[in-house]
């Protein structure tokens, strides 16, 4: 009798938990490759197939806009940016050789005016000026304006 029992691991008796094989028309067809495409060729059918993944999806190309939008927003303030900090740079240039050549122009006018007091003496003498000996202060603490005979200044 014991050869009659089986268990149930031999496989006599079919097994109600073993899952049923399904049929493998649920997988999508598989499709030969060619890598003899041109790099156009092959440009253009990655566009028609994005193009139909997101007609099939609405949120992917909902997403894709977006995202293509921001990109674009960026590189345009990133252009600006870039053309306003050029500008500003000329612009500190231009106001450094600016500060530089008036810096240059205060110079030379300092040193044309120490000539010229330099040559005063000279040319005062040339003239027939007397330089002063001493100095003279006048005291203004006692000064009385003159009045008139008719008692007005």
């Amino acid at each position: 009798m014991p050869a009659v029992q089986r268990s149930v691991r031999s496989g006599a008796m079919p097994d109600k938990r073993r899952p049923q094989a399904q049929p493998s028309s649920t997988r999508p067809q598989l499709h030969v490759v060619s890598g003899k495409q041109g790099s156009r060729e092959i440009m253009l059918d990655g566009a028609r197939r994005l193009l139909v993944w997101t007609r099939t999806r609405r949120a992917p190309l909902f997403h894709i806009v977006v995202a293509l939008s921001i990109l674009g927003a960026s590189l345009v303030v990133s252009l600006m940016l870039r053309t306003q900090m050029i500008e500003n740079s000329f612009e500190a240039t231009t106001t450094q050789q600016s500060i530089s050549r008036l810096n240059q122009d205060i110079q030379d006018d300092q040193s044309k005016l120490d000539e010229l007091q330099a040559s005063l003496p000279d040319k005062a003498e040339k003239m027939g000026m007397i330089p002063q000996k001493g100095s003279i202060s006048i005291d203004l603490q006692g000064y009385k304006a003159a009045t008139d005979s008719k008692g007005q200044q």
